[in-house]
């Protein structure tokens, strides 16, 4: 059973807070092959991220302001890029912070974005800036959680919405969509189910499209296995909007909720902490399930 307010990760989970970590790039298997027999060069990333990206190296060159010709001997190796190039090209591919780092080693060049747990006595500003966000928006719940999907923070509507969750989901890294969509979680109660995992594949995907994540890859890979909604049971709710707003009905010790749910990102973070950082914000999609909200909300002051 989560705790009320929710504290970071390692507090809910029972291990301890993690130093800063070196950084370790999120590949495609093909890439991650050649790790083993050589060091990555700056060009097998750029290689590796234009592909990712579907585009030519004309295309990339014209939108990066540079030369096919001389993009063509940085990616094989046969022209030693500036630290501005990098970074351009990075910008250009939408490379995220993780990444760069990695680039920027790769072609000789110090790291630039650090990371840090939210745990870190210079995080701290933004930790409380990140909760703050969370608490305010009471009595609705609201979480904060990491590039994987496990949770980082919470406000304290989110707890009392978990009873009856298999403990075992809630061990180790609380991983969201675990709980949201495995037989022992959350799945059984909501009434949309099929609909609601569609939602979460569908950004799962997309998020592996955009990092290449083999950790992310592999997680979608689980939970598509988990069952889905029992034939002729599926309910579909209106008021769907791709990327931006998803209806979530769930039974709850407080009844039948209506939430909607919607995703924000920070949008130019310098942390690699922080850019990976997402908030899931719920909102109530009927006047019953304000009221009910509002009621627990009292209760657990």
């Amino acid at each position: 059973m989560l705790r009320s307010p929710v504290q970071g990760v390692h507090d809910l989970a029972g291990h301890a807070p993690a130093s800063d970590r070196p950084y370790h790039p999120a590949m495609s298997p093909l890439l991650a092959s050649h790790v083993h027999s050589r060091r990555l060069s700056v060009g097998d990333h750029l290689r590796h991220w234009r592909q990712l990206r579907r585009l030519s190296q004309q295309d990339l060159a014209l939108d990066a302001e540079l030369s096919t010709r001389h993009l063509s001997c940085v990616e094989n190796g046969k022209a030693s890029p500036s630290r501005e190039l990098v970074l351009r090209l990075c910008e250009r591919l939408a490379v995220p912070l993780r990444e760069r780092n990695a680039w920027l080693v790769a072609a000789g060049y110090a790291p630039m974005y650090r990371e840090h747990t939210l745990d870190d006595p210079a995080m701290q500003a933004a930790r409380r800036a990140v909760q703050h966000l969370l608490d305010r928006h009471e009595p609705w719940p609201a979480v904060a959680f990491d590039r994987h999907w496990n949770l980082v923070l919470s406000n304290r509507m989110v707890a009392p919405l978990l009873t009856g969750v298999d403990p075992d989901l809630l061990q180790g890294p609380v991983n969201l969509l675990r709980i949201s969509l495995h037989p022992g979680g959350l799945a059984p109660r909501i009434l949309n189910l099929d609909q609601w995992r569609e939602h979460l594949f569908e950004r799962l995907r997309l998020q592996v499209r955009q990092t290449g994540d083999a950790t992310l890859a592999g997680l979608l890979a689980e939970l598509q296995a988990y069952p889905g909604q029992a034939e002729g049971q599926d309910t579909r709710l209106d008021g769907e909007h791709r990327g931006v707003l998803m209806p979530f009905l769930v039974q709850t010790p407080l009844g039948l909720l209506n939430l909607v749910s919607t995703t924000t990102v920070f949008g130019s973070p310098v942390d690699i902490t922080l850019q990976e950082l997402a908030l899931e914000t719920f909102f109530p999609g009927d006047e019953a399930t304000a009221e009910a909200l509002r009621a627990l909300a009292a209760q657990t002051r």
